[in-house]
């Protein structure tokens, strides 16, 4: 459900006819411009949209007479339409304004351009419209990366996160982080807005970030980009020593590269962090340290082959 007051807040619309309902069943990122029904065409009408009216659709009402009018935007008001946003500025027509009352269908004003309206409005419907989960985390910004640290209660995320702060970084949310996908291959993550800016550290309580190191050390959102999962150190457990095999985690059906991070006395996670970050970064730019060092391993022991090979032969000879 769509908020009617939220729509209008945040695309900063004029209400010209206000409506009854509070919440428009929309279940589309999508938008409608009605010029075909208009002219008369309802073979195909996505009525279950916000409706836009743009220069072309108000120049083509304004060049009918007031009893044509009437009869097209009579049938156009027989649709359960959320709403209807004119553009530019536009003013609304008295007969739109009389039909839309009677069925009580808010009209409302945009300021802007058709084409910017339509931008605005689409990003705003698909942030509300993305599928959400919550799960129990920190998620930081470290170096521009989106790091979402997990594990256990008590294992020290929030004591890494809060070294990373101190190292420069940002906080976006601690305990509690609300994730929703915004595109096929993309999530963005925040906190909730009840705990937003704070964290907890046992033994000392709740601190505020943003009051103790400035408005700088916390981002209201960030896009998930790894995910980092802190665990206690298990002697008998084989750990990745290399990085040739990569590990992955799906989270509302966006793969997010997954790493175990072993904890124990004497790491500094933040560093640890800090390194997976920026080796993350390499990645995407088309570098692999651990390949490339394989890579020379396999060369080193090619020319070892070789070498042995031409020593036998000239042996031989």
């Amino acid at each position: 459900m769509i908020s009617a007051q939220d729509f209008v807040e945040t695309l900063e619309l004029q209400v010209l006819v206000p409506g009854v309902r509070t919440e428009w069943d929309v279940r589309t990122t999508d938008l409608n411009r009605p010029g075909l029904q208009f002219v008369g065409y309802y073979d195909y009408f996505a009525y279950e949209r916000p409706q836009v009216v743009g220069k072309a659709e108000m120049s083509y009402l304004q060049s009918l007479s007031q009893e044509v009018q009437r009869e097209r935007l009579s049938r156009y008001f027989s649709y359960d339409i959320p709403c209807v946003v004119i553009t530019r500025g536009m003013p609304c027509p008295e007969v739109m304004a009389e039909l839309a009352r009677e069925r009580n269908v808010p009209v409302y004003q945009a300021s802007v351009v058709t084409t910017r309206f339509f931008v605005s409005a689409i990003n705003f419907l698909g942030s509300r419209l993305a599928p959400r989960v919550t799960r129990h985390g920190v998620l930081v910004d470290v170096y521009g990366v989106g790091v979402l640290i997990t594990g256990e209660s008590g294992v020290g995320k929030s004591e890494a996160a809060l070294e990373l702060v101190k190292r420069g970084h940002q906080l976006v949310a601690d305990d509690v982080v609300d994730i929703c996908r915004v595109a096929e291959n993309r999530l963005v993550g925040e906190a909730p807005e009840m705990v937003r800016h704070f964290m907890e550290i046992r033994g000392l309580g709740i601190i505020d970030i943003r009051a103790m190191y400035g408005v700088g050390a916390v981002v209201p959102t960030k896009s998930i980009d790894i995910v980092i999962h802190l665990e206690l150190w298990r002697e008998n457990k084989e750990y990745d020593r290399l990085g040739l095999s990569e590990e992955y985690i799906t989270i509302l059906g966006v793969k997010l590269p997954y790493i175990v991070m072993p904890v124990r006395p004497g790491r500094n996670l933040a560093i640890i962090i800090e390194v997976a970050a920026r080796n993350w970064r390499l990645k995407r730019m088309g570098y692999n340290a651990a390949a490339e060092l394989d890579s020379r391993l396999t060369e080193m022991l090619q020319r070892s082959r070789d070498e042995e090979n031409n020593g036998e032969l000239r042996m031989e000879n």
